[in-house]
């Protein structure tokens, strides 16, 4: 046995090495886990998702837009939770949050983030917002800009800024006044039909779009009670959204802000738009990415909204 012993010590000695990092291993993992959680946000209740450290001042709250939920931004938050802390929440209407009865214009949608952030304690964000996300996050940077670190704007437009009749949505436009009882007895049944449109054909190539499991899951989601119903309300909203953003943007953000196109989606025609609202603006333009950046072009995207979080404020 004494003969072995040399042979036995680095080998001990390499077994307690890993058992001692294996707590830390077990925290990290603790840390980027996704946890699902409701809350209760001025009498309305949100589902969202939380990651990484819940000691961190200023969070990153991740919106979703239309036809998907929260669970977008999986990939993402795990990428981000490893150091700071990251919300995800279901608008009013999709995925576990409430149905109001009204309230979809992108204003009060905003109010009810932000009053989810102030329930959960946090004063100060980072805000990432993507298709009617983006939306909801230029609403909530507009009436809160001092609580708002910075701002991600990703694929779609803003209503009322500049010449945005002239999006390249409009190939699309048939569907922001496809809402009412008709419309949804169409589509009942028939969700994933309607959805296919929008994930074919809004991106650079169908076969590289959704995943079939997120367009089985996506579907399920909205084939729920009420929930296509409330979807429908994100597009209704748009004429008092275009009166709104017209008002916000006459006082321009002074956070930085960053956006995010793909090159056979919105280009530069949103980038333009953002220059007029806010004052520290930079773009990137995904090449051959559609609209779906985060699925068509999850690396180029991620990296980008990483280095750009990772920034620090200037003030």
């Amino acid at each position: 046995m004494n003969s072995l012993l040399p042979f036995l010590r680095p080998m001990v000695g390499a077994l307690l090495a890993a058992a001692a990092l294996l707590p830390v291993a077990q925290a990290a993992s603790a840390s980027t886990a996704i946890q699902s959680r409701m809350i209760d946000a001025n009498g309305m209740e949100l589902h969202y998702l939380q990651a990484g450290s819940g000691d961190a001042t200023t969070p990153v709250v991740l919106l979703h837009g239309y036809t998907e939920t929260s669970h977008m931004w999986r990939p993402l938050m795990t990428r981000l939770a490893a150091d700071r802390l990251v919300l995800a929440p279901d608008l009013p209407g999709a995925g576990e949050s409430a149905m109001p009865a009204t309230g979809y214009d992108k204003k009060t949608l905003a109010q009810d983030i932000h009053a989810m952030v102030r329930a959960l304690g946090y004063r100060k964000v980072k805000l990432v917002g993507h298709d009617i996300g983006l939306m909801v996050a230029y609403a909530y940077a507009a009436q809160y800009p001092d609580e708002v670190d910075s701002i991600v704007l990703m694929d779609a437009f803003l209503p009322g800024v500049g010449d945005w009749q002239k999006v390249w949505l409009l190939r699309g436009k048939w569907h922001f006044n496809f809402y009412g009882d008709t419309p949804e007895k169409l589509v009942r049944g028939r969700e994933r039909v309607y959805f296919e449109h929008f994930w074919n054909d809004f991106a650079a190539d169908s076969a590289h779009s959704l995943s079939e499991a997120d367009r089985r899951y996506y579907s399920a989601q909205y084939a729920r009670h009420g929930r296509m119903r409330a979807g429908f309300e994100y597009f209704h909203t748009f004429p008092q959204d275009a009166e709104d953003f017209a008002a916000f943007a006459r006082t321009p953000l002074p956070m930085p802000m960053i956006v995010l196109a793909g090159e056979r989606a919105s280009g530069t025609f949103l980038l333009d738009q953002a220059k007029l609202v806010a004052t520290d603006v930079q773009g990137v333009v995904v090449p051959g990415s559609g609209h779906w950046l985060m699925e068509e072009a999850p690396d180029v995207t991620m990296a980008q909204l990483v280095r750009f979080i990772d920034t620090p404020a200037s003030n």
